[in-house]
């Protein structure tokens, strides 16, 4: 999905990095790029194989829990994201209505409360923890597992079309 999206949404350029499946590794990569561009939003992607709509998420949990091991062999089991840190961090982008404008684009899609305990979730926590305060918005989008690329594409048509219009209402709104 991250490589079908629009090279601009909303007249603002995108970037697409393909990250590492590997705890904090991922996220660092993904905020040392957004410093680098100054991004303002920030929407990441991972691919949810049980489900079987496209889920942006509410919440990022402080919890690292893995059934199977990360690309680097990585598999913590119920280990916080950050000792002393808060518990959940919510989304700053109005994820219900990106569900909903998804679904108003021909695309199965439904709000999820929780990311998970997998890197999606380390990577979202991180991204939520790391821009609070800074205006950055953050929010992270589950993608069922697909037969081909064409199915990929409508997705992300479906997702940058969704955020597109949401932006463009809280530009005018």
């Amino acid at each position: 999905v991250a490589e079908a999206m629009p090279k601009s949404i909303g007249g603002a350029p995108t970037e697409r990095l393909i990250l590492p499946v590997e705890f904090g590794r991922c996220a660092e990569l993904a905020l040392s790029r957004a410093r680098e561009i100054s991004a303002s939003l920030i929407v990441s992607f991972g691919e949810a194989r049980g489900r079987s709509s496209v889920t942006p998420e509410l919440v990022a949990i402080n919890l690292n829990h893995a059934s199977i091991p990360d690309n680097a062999g990585n598999m913590p089991k119920d280990e916080p994201i950050a000792r002393g840190g808060s518990a959940a961090y919510f989304t700053r982008f109005p994820a219900r209505m990106l569900a909903e404008k998804i679904k108003n684009e021909g695309v199965a899609s439904a709000l999820s409360y929780s990311a998970g305990a997998y890197v999606c979730n380390d990577l979202y926590y991180r991204l939520l923890r790391e821009t609070e305060g800074s205006g950055v918005r953050v929010v992270f989008v589950h993608v069922p597992r697909a037969e081909n690329d064409e199915e990929y594409g409508k997705m992300a048509l479906a997702i940058s079309n969704a955020v597109n219009s949401i932006i463009c209402e809280e530009n005018n709104g």
